[in-house]
């Protein structure tokens, strides 16, 4: 990496999958010698975010937890503290002024920023970066997410976000994470590899579908997506809207998390001194206003 550049991004995914693992899903378990634009997920929609970016992708650390995508609060937790010691690493080398969390669920998000603050990096994950762009778009957003526990983990992420006044609904389209007792469900991979092959697929119709719905039906104004493994389904979500009479924008937490790093070191600004405040910090509140 040059020192020169405007831009110098570590990309972190939120675990790796052992390479055979029968759940493995795109990049969680893709082999990590592949060149880095083989190993990102959905790169054909995120490589025009990072043209002008310096990046590397690390290739995650390996779950704790077992060989499948996270969705509990449990994993999420494992994966929060297993992804930590990386982003401080990252941040003590100088060699980068940025770091986006991937991952929908965003495990350490919190933590990771006060590490970053504390060695003058930025730090986005994926979704505080499309929640709060949402609430600039509209009034209130629609989670489109995975079926399942997920959707109760991301309310909470929502809740940690102060955020649950400009929500209109968490909708799920039907379609489950590989894991164990999920393998007689519809699954979603099995849909995005339908996609890859150039074939029509159910979960993108249900998406749209979902999408419609809470625009006519729970009064939301924008459109994000939860976990990961659904941010493929952006454009197919904002083309089927579009031809539904539909001008709303549709999120995606990885390019939301680009911008957004880039933003704030256009702006030359980081979280707050407050907010992620260290132990050896020189002021302090008299007191902690809610």
């Amino acid at each position: 990496m040059t020192e020169q550049a405007k831009y110098r991004f570590l990309l972190i995914p939120p675990f790796r999958l052992p390479e055979a693992s029968r759940f493995n899903v795109s990049i969680t378990g893709v082999p990590i010698d592949l060149p880095k634009e083989e190993r990102l997920m959905n790169a054909s929609l995120i490589l025009p975010h990072l043209e002008n970016v310096e990046w590397e992708l690390h290739p995650g650390e390996l779950a704790t937890y077992g060989d499948w995508p996270v969705e509990t609060r449990e994993e999420f937790a494992y994966a929060a503290s297993a992804r930590l010691p990386n982003v401080k690493k990252a941040c003590e080398t100088g060699k980068y002024n940025g770091i986006v969390l991937l991952g929908g669920g965003e495990p350490g998000f919190a933590e990771a920023r006060e590490i970053g603050l504390q060695h003058g990096v930025v730090v986005t994950g994926n979704a505080f970066s499309q929640l709060h762009l949402a609430t600039m778009l509209g009034n209130k957003f629609t989670v489109l997410d995975v079926m399942g526990v997920h959707n109760f983990y991301y309310r909470d992420v929502i809740i940690t976000h102060q955020l649950a006044h400009r929500c209109a609904s968490i909708r799920h389209i039907g379609y489950h994470l590989p894991r164990p007792g999920n393998e007689d469900h519809p699954q979603l991979n099995d849909e995005r590899e339908k996609m890859r092959r150039g074939e029509a697929t159910r979960a993108a119709e249900i998406a749209v579908e979902q999408a419609h719905a809470a625009l006519l039906e729970d009064g939301a104004e924008v459109i994000t997506l939860g976990c990961s493994g659904v941010f493929w389904l952006q454009p197919f979500i904002k083309k089927g809207l579009k031809e539904r009479g539909w001008d709303v924008p549709v999120l995606e937490g990885y390019s939301a998390s680009i911008a957004l790093a880039k933003l704030m070191i256009d702006l030359d600004i980081n979280a707050s001194g407050v907010t992620y405040m260290s132990d050896s910090t020189g002021q302090l509140p008299i007191k902690v206003v809610m």
